[in-house]
């Protein structure tokens, strides 16, 4: 059978290493306004819990002159925590429209208006003595979440030249650790968490909306939505060249014509040819193994044991958000090591460690809870395997997703795809806040183990399916599939040219 995979790709030279202030810019403007977002409406809540939690029962008791049955406070409680991932799901169903007809730009832009008003509603919430501002506002920021999510590496994975997609696609990881880690600083006692500051804690999350909405419109829109979608050919030229600081991008425009005559013989795709397309039936699976293993991978029941390790390790509980905020540094580090090491090392290597380390971290997790309360010398093994696991998780199945999601899909594919992909990643999101409780109830520590082969499970499908995608043009990705799809691509022999390639797939004989 004959090798339909590219060759490797050439050694980028020095002019194409660099990084344009146009790009970065664009970059931190569209990824603090977004991705932010995210990480921050995360992480606001959970430390300032009980102040929160005295809000509503001060406002309940003013209105009906009683305090608060436990399990209706547990009920608006659990609301306003699960809302925030009910929203992410809703924006993610209608992110795919949002980027064809408004393209990937203008539904940043859009989207900030998700941010700003609930902002507004939360800060007013206490003057207002309205929790139930609160909890719509979670609706508003998770649909927020849910848009930014899809359509911020969407943007970005068009903007970067291949050589920097890898850097460029985890700076939506990197943005939402910083939002979390800013969110758990700013949720400190001694600053926002408190009785009196939580409403600028709440409304902080505007800000990057504003700072977004007065800066974004300055920078170009993605040059293949402009091209392929748009077919305005000048204008993207005139972005890739103030995208890149140089005049000659003849060649990523010819690169860009060929990717739009694929789509061209491909069609556009909606959410139901996508998971009847056998073209693109591998690369559907994996988007769905890859955001279901990133949530399913244990991540959040990390965080919600972390606490406990904490104190039986000797942290004090009043001391234990110190220790979080120390977790917090690591995350930000290790997500930034990746987001400079992916173009180096490549997506697999980073995904198959990260898991790697993320599942022994579990197995250790599970010994230490099973035994710490005969040895008690294992609580400080606890502590090191969180910090691990939060390390193995921040280098790869956090932020490579992102870029691998961008690569794998044409133009004509890829609005589709990041909608099922969206949906995939709040649904398993939901579910483990859902159903973590319970299985951590009945079988305790053993839940880890779950999570361990969750974490094996998904590298060896990674290590068997995925190939790397490094330095490799959209469409030389696409013909990877295509030999694995069993699908071949009509092409001319005597023409080495990708030009050449017009992606019209059809089934062998």
């Amino acid at each position: 059978m004959e090798n339909l995979d590219p060759e490797p790709p050439r050694p980028a030279s020095p002019r194409e290493w660099r990084l344009p202030s146009t790009l970065v810019l664009a970059t931190l403007s569209a990824a603090f306004g977004s991705a932010f977002q995210y990480g921050y409406n995360i992480a606001v809540v959970n430390t300032p819990h009980k102040v929160l939690k005295s809000f509503y029962n001060e406002t309940y008791l003013e209105r009906y002159g009683t305090f608060m049955d436990e399990k209706v406070m547990l009920l608006l409680w659990s609301c306003t925590v699960s809302m925030f991932p009910l929203g992410g799901l809703l924006g993610s169903l209608v992110v795919g429209l949002l980027v064809d007809k408004c393209g990937r730009k203008k539904t940043l832009l859009i989207n900030n208006v998700f941010a700003i008003i609930p902002a507004i509603l939360m800060g007013v919430s206490k003057v207002a003595k309205a929790f139930e501002l609160i909890i719509f506002s979670r609706v508003l920021l998770g649909i927020c979440a849910g848009i930014a999510y899809s359509a911020l590496p969407m943007y970005l994975g068009e903007l970067a030249p291949k050589n920097l997609r890898g850097t460029l696609g985890t700076m939506t990881e990197v943005f939402v650790i910083v939002g979390v880690f800013l969110a758990q600083i700013f949720s400190l006692q001694a600053i926002l968490g408190n009785p009196t500051g939580w409403p600028v804690l709440l409304a902080i999350t505007g800000i990057p909306a504003l700072v977004q909405l007065l800066s974004l419109p300055f920078f170009p829109e993605s040059p293949r939505y402009t091209l392929i979608q748009k077919r305005d050919e000048e204008t993207a030229r005139q972005a890739l060249r103030m995208l890149r600081g140089w005049a000659d991008v003849e060649d990523e425009m010819e690169e860009m014509r060929v990717e739009g005559r694929a789509e061209q013989a491909e069609g556009r795709l909606s959410v139901l040819n996508l998971f009847t397309f056998r073209a693109l039936r591998w690369q559907l699976i994996s988007i769905i193994v890859l955001m279901a293993g990133q949530q399913l991978s244990g991540i959040n029941a990390i965080n919600y044991y972390a606490d406990t390790i904490y104190v039986a390790a000797g942290v004090e509980p009043s001391h234990s958000q110190y220790v979080t905020v120390g977790a917090g540094v690591v995350n930000i580090v290790m997500t930034l090591v990746s987001a400079f090491i992916v173009e180096l090392l490549g997506r697999r290597r980073l995904l198959l460690a990260g898991y790697g380390i993320c599942g022994s971290a579990c197995i250790g997790l599970t010994l230490v809870l099973l035994f710490q309360s005969t040895v008690p010398e294992l609580s400080y093994f606890g502590v090191i395997c969180v910090f691990a696991y939060i390390a193995g998780h921040s280098i790869g199945p956090s932020p490579v997703p992102s870029v691998v999601r961008t690569e794998i899909f044409l133009q004509s594919s890829r609005p589709a795809a990041f909608l099922v992909d969206g949906a995939v990643h709040w649904l398993t999101n939901f579910i483990i806040g859902f159903v973590f409780p319970s299985i951590q109830e009945l079988i305790g520590p053993y839940s880890f183990l779950i999570f361990a082969g969750i974490c094996l499970l998904t590298a060896v499908y990674i290590h068997l399916v995925i190939p790397e995608t490094k330095g490799k043009t959209f469409v030389e990705i696409n013909r990877i599939f295509a030999k694995r799809n069993g699908v071949e691509i009509t092409e001319k022999k005597e023409e080495i040219t990708e030009e050449l390639y017009v992606g019209l797939f059809h089934s062998p004989q």
